[in-house]
This record gives C-alpha cells, sequence and structure tokens, in this order.
C-alpha cells in the first residue's frame, strides 16, 4: 500500500494535497505533476512523499523548472516496487527500454530462476552475482540520493538518513507541515 502527498510551499506556508500515481511513469511525469502543484508562481518549491507501508520513502524535490531531486530511504527495498523502481532507476541512471533490450536478447526458456527443466527433471539454479551491483536493475541497500534534499528547510542530511518508520510525519513535522500533511492522510 502506498502513500503519496504533494507539499506545495506558498507564501502562507505548506499546502498538502494527496495525489494519485496511477499515470506516472516516470520522474519526469512526477516533476510535471509537482510543477502543476505549485500555486504561488513557477519558481515554488513542491515535495512528493512517497512511502511503502514504512518499508521506505521517497521525497523528490522540484524547485521551479530545475531537474527534480531525489532521496530514497532504503534503494533495495524500494527497486522491488513500481514507485520505488522509478526512482531508484533513475538514481542508478538505468534505462528502461534498454533492461527490456537487454531481456530480449536472453535465451529464457523458462528453466532460469529455479524453475525445473522440463527435459532432464532437474532444477537449474541460479548464478550466484557476487556483487550485487552487477545484477540488472540492482540497487543497494540503504539510502540513496541526494541526503541533503531538506537541508535548507530544516531537515538535516543527518537527520533524514537516521529516520526510519513514520518518517513523511517527522519530516512534515520540521517542515511545520504536519498538520495539513496530516489532513490529506
Amino acid at each position: 500500500m502506498y502513500f503519496a502527498a504533494l507539499l506545495a510551499r506558498t507564501e502562507d506556508g505548506w499546502e498538502a494535497s494527496d495525489t494519485e500515481l496511477d499515470d506516472v511513469e516516470t520522474l519526469s511525469d512526477l516533476a510535471d505533476l509537482a510543477r502543476e502543484a505549485a500555486t504561488d508562481g513557477a519558481d515554488d518549491t513542491v515535495l512528493v512523499f512517497i512511502e511503502q507501508e514504512d518499508a521506505w520513502f521517497g521525497v523528490v524535490r522540484v524547485d521551479g523548472e530545475e531537474d527534480p531531486r531525489v532521496f530514497v530511504s532504503n534503494a533495495a527495498v524500494a527497486a522491488r516496487s513500481s514507485y520505488g523502481a522509478m526512482l531508484t532507476d533513475e538514481l542508478l541512471g538505468h534505462d528502461q527500454d534498454d533492461e527490456e533490450d537487454e531481456l530480449e536478447t536472453l535465451d529464457l526458456d523458462g528453466t532460469e530462476d529455479g524453475y525445473e527443466d522440463a527435459t532432464t527433471g532437474a532444477a537449474d539454479e541460479p548464478d550466484a552475482v557476487d556483487d550485487p551491483s552487477d545484477a540488472i536493475g540492482s540497487a543497494p541497500a540503504g539510502p540513496l540520493g541526494e541526503s541533503a534534499i531538506l537541508a535548507d528547510l530544516g531537515v538535516s542530511e543527518r537527520r533524514l538518513l537516521e529516520l526510519d518508520g513514520d518518517a513523511l510525519v517527522t519530516i512534515a513535522d520540521a517542515l511545520g507541515a504536519a498538520e495539513v500533511l496530516e489532513a490529506v492522510r
């Protein structure tokens, strides 16, 4: 179960809105969604919070037309979910089209990843990967991205790296936006 919300900084403080990510397929789509939430002008700061059942959280920061900045609390866990994979792939420089092309060139006969080989009756075990970064789509365990993403807003890099559990509420509280975030939760 995902929770996603937008926090837009205005002259009067933060405004929150929950958001559906059904039509979001790329970080660029997410940045466009954030820019649409800007209320006072094109240079507003908008934060996108994404959380999956306290397993991981992500923060995407969009400042006007600048490139989005991203932080993911646990990349390895996030990479196993669709929205987390979108963020981690972007951070790791993976291109979804490249991965699909790689998979198409493989001769997949149903015996990979421990499936039983119909001709021999034996299970074909997958090869071990000595270096997890060698695997397609792999992401490191732990935080990934720009950990100083919220430093100028009152959440230090160190504090962000220490967060777990209900991290988004802690971040919103530090921003002075806990009440508006809770209203959309």
